[in-house]
């Protein structure tokens, strides 16, 4: 049975995840097409700043909250001897790399894109490698990291990520363009990301089914609440990818055209689509935190 410290747990492990993926993705979109944004570029950055300090403080709650597991009880969040278990563990170490990748992108994003150019080099490497890092810390917990195939594993869920983090990332941030850009210069973001995207995000796919060819053993998995979820999520990507041929073929052409219900309805397919992905790392927080795929 379930008790108070698990469910504040993966609570915090699901915030944790819609945050620093989307401080990572912000940091990857401002680097990429920020030169391409005008009245949207500081609204960017900043969202991208709030994300990646929300994140940190739910990254620290969320290490807490596991000596609270161990303990079975609240009090062993505040327990000094199993809170340096847990920093000193895989975990811990995790959540140190992560914080360390926020801190770079907090710092990058925290200039508007105006400032000099060494200056703005200097923080778009820092935003990115903070990407970077956020990313890669993913890779020293979970299933992934005591698996016997765990060098490619860790490949396939950085590569997973990156992707996943680069167009979560961009979602609030194409919203923000189409509210403050002229039809123009969002129908020209618009097109361009979706232009990537069309290429990059079925990677998201690939890459989880050798993830999951890898962990699952046997398709009774499936029967079980872990292949379960992982269905779950499966279906979660089919109708993202719907949306996402949406916005390439038909929404965003409009918008260049500056058709009047062109940027509405891209506005609801994008809320739409931030809040499917959010529900799909709901689903993943729920999957890793409490089963397992043997």
């Amino acid at each position: 049975m379930l008790g108070l410290p698990d469910v504040l747990s993966v609570l915090l492990r699901v915030l944790s995840l819609i945050l620093v993926l989307q401080a990572a993705g912000a940091a990857l979109f401002a680097a990429l097409q920020g030169r391409d944004l005008s009245g949207s570029r500081r609204a960017t950055r900043r969202l991208g700043r709030i994300a990646a300090i929300a994140g940190a403080v739910c990254v620290v709650g969320h290490l807490a909250l596991q000596a609270g597991r161990l303990a079975g009880d609240l009090s062993g969040a505040l327990d000094g001897s199993l809170l340096e278990l847990e920093v000193n563990s895989r975990a811990g170490a995790a959540a140190g790399l992560c914080l360390l990748g926020l801190a770079l992108i907090a710092v990058g994003l925290s200039f508007d894109g105006r400032a000099g150019r060494a200056e703005s080099g200097i923080s778009r490497t820092a935003a990115v490698v903070g990407a970077a890092l956020v990313v890669a810390s993913f890779a020293l917990t979970g299933h992934t990291s005591v698996s016997p195939h765990r060098s490619i594993l860790a490949s396939l869920l950085t590569l997973h990520l990156i992707i996943v983090a680069w167009w979560f990332g961009a979602l609030p941030p194409l919203y923000l363009a189409s509210l403050m850009e002229s039809p123009a210069t969002a129908g020209r973001i618009v097109d361009r990301f979706s232009s990537v995207a069309a290429w990059l995000v079925p990677g998201i796919l690939l890459a989880g089914l050798a993830l999951a060819a890898l962990l699952v053993a046997n398709l009774g998995v499936l029967r079980r609440p872990y292949g379960e979820l992982l269905l779950a999520k499966l279906g979660g990507f089919a109708l993202l990818m719907g949306l996402a041929s949406l916005n390439k073929w038909r929404l965003a052409p409009a918008i260049a055209r500056s058709e009047g219900s062109a940027l509405l309805a891209f506005r609801r397919s994008v809320a739409a689509e931030i809040a499917l992905i959010a529900a799909v790392l709901a689903v993943t927080a729920v999957m890793t935190t409490f089963f397992s795929p043997e």
